[in-house]
């Protein structure tokens, strides 16, 4: 799936706005277990896409929800599946986004990589991810399918927030499992939020050839 964009993205405003945003990836969970950042937001007209080479999680759950943007509207709401784990390990990560039509340069992209040393992995705990394409190699130990979301008791437990303004149904459909592995991992997300965020080896660049992950 090609990363959706909505609406016009001016240069100047790709360049104040966009770069500092992507590189406050790396603190966001900082924030989050701070209490600085609500653990649901507004997302961004834009998807992102993400692979690693593996992730291992503990304490996994998925659930139904919804994504909104900023206004209400069809174009601005989205269906997801919330992956959660408690901790989780990823090596070789790579995130990317892209811009499209940027005077003078076309199609230009944000790339994050990180654990790119499988001895240095990233580590994550409480995360969330708001995905709605994924493709892997999985398997799930002692895993419990069909389980109502608010009752799973494995992973980081469904948003409150989330509950509260009804954009997940605590009595939907979820599945459970003590541990997830997850090899050669592809997917396009909406949002990404984490309890702590460690990303070793950060290495974060712009691409005007419009390239990403995959």
């Amino acid at each position: 799936m090609e990363s959706q964009v909505r609406g016009g993205t001016r240069w100047k405003r790709f360049a104040v706005v966009m770069v500092p945003s992507v590189a406050a990836t790396a603190c966001i969970g900082v924030a989050l277990a701070q209490g600085a950042l609500a653990a649901s937001f507004s997302v961004s007209g834009q998807q992102f896409k993400v692979s690693a080479d593996s992730l291992e999680g503990d304490g996994f759950e998925q659930y139904g929800a919804v994504d909104m943007g900023s206004s209400v509207t069809k174009a601005n709401t989205h269906p997801v599946a919330v992956s959660a784990f408690n901790t989780a390990t990823i090596t070789n990560l790579c995130q990317s986004v892209v811009t499209p039509n940027v005077p003078f340069f076309g199609n230009v992209s944000l790339i994050l990589h990180a654990g790119t040393d499988s001895q240095k992995p990233v580590v994550a705990s409480k995360l969330y991810i708001d995905l709605d394409d994924l493709t892997a190699d999985a398997t799930f130990t002692n895993i419990n399918i069909g389980v109502a979301a608010g009752s799973m008791t494995k992973g980081p437990g469904i948003k409150q927030d989330e509950v509260n303004k009804g954009l997940a149904n605590p009595n939907g459909f979820g599945q459970e499992a003590d541990h997830a592995s997850l090899t050669g991992v592809k997917q396009t997300a909406w949002a990404t939020t984490a309890g702590t965020f460690k990303l070793s080896n950060l290495h974060m660049s712009v691409s005007t050839s419009g390239a990403e992950c995959y």
